[in-house]
């Protein structure tokens, strides 16, 4: 069975349960696969990064297979509006966040399967041809609230936010910044780096747990709290208001 998140957003949960905690969310037009069922749970697999999780089965749309495999094969479009509305056939509205998906969009209309729906807002083919306007995208979402697991403008982890602000690039990156640390090309100094790539930080056993965007003059855009811009050197990122060091600077990827 294949399913598409037809709301503005839902949590993705490591367990079964709505006291588990939430992984990730999915956005508007993301489609999943179901690996397992479970009372009034589903276990999906996504389509954009094969991550894994628990979700309510009453949040989903279903969808054929069709549906689901156009999704992997695009082209596909994205929201690039901070926040905008979505009008259905029977005049209900739905808001759609920052980098929400919008399949088989056709001028100003969205269809999934009997789902069919008006967009008023802006939107991007989503291809490689967007990277340069990376840092107009991280932008955006400047000063969103840190939520763990979160992919909203309403709430977004360190991770989530590279990874979306990439999405509307037209790069597909994988969810956590221990898998994101995994790809892209190394780059070997901090002297090497440009603006746009990301830099990856380690705790004290050595575990990648944080990641943000390079930005020029020596700083930083990341999620910290806050989306933020910080001070960024070889030993890491400075918080000028803590006035010390918040994380150990463990290497450099480049996706741009």
């Amino acid at each position: 069975m294949y399913l598409v998140c037809h709301l503005s957003n839902i949590p993705l949960r490591k367990d079964p349960s709505d006291r588990s905690e939430m992984v990730s969310q999915l956005l508007f037009g993301e489609a999943a696969e179901v690996i397992e069922e479970k009372d009034s749970w589903i276990h999906v697999r996504l389509e954009y990064d094969k991550y894994s999780g628990w979700i309510d089965r009453k949040q989903m749309l279903v969808i054929s297979q069709k549906e689901f495999d156009t999704y992997a094969s695009g082209p596909f479009f994205s929201s690039i509006d901070l926040v905008q509305s979505m009008t259905f056939e029977d005049g209900g509205t739905l808001q759609l966040v920052l980098g929400s998906s919008l399949p088989f969009l056709t001028g100003n209309i969205v269809k999934i399967s009997n789902f069919k729906a008006t967009f008023s807002g802006n939107s991007i083919e989503i291809d490689k041809r967007n990277a340069k306007r990376w840092l107009e995208f991280a932008m955006l979402y400047l000063n969103s609230p840190y939520l763990w697991g979160g992919r909203s403008p309403f709430g977004i982890d360190c991770s989530g936010f590279t990874q979306v602000v990439l999405k509307l690039c037209g790069i597909r990156i994988q969810r956590d910044a221990a898998q994101q640390a995994q790809q892209g090309q190394l780059i070997n100094m901090i002297a090497e780096a440009k603006s746009g790539d990301l830099a990856f930080f380690d705790n004290a056993e050595g575990k990648i747990v944080h990641v943000g965007f390079i930005l020029p003059e020596g700083k930083i855009i990341h999620a910290s709290g806050k989306v933020r811009i910080d001070k960024l050197d070889h030993q890491g990122i400075y918080n000028a208001e803590q006035k010390k060091y918040t994380h150990n600077l463990r290497l450099i990827k480049r996706f741009i």
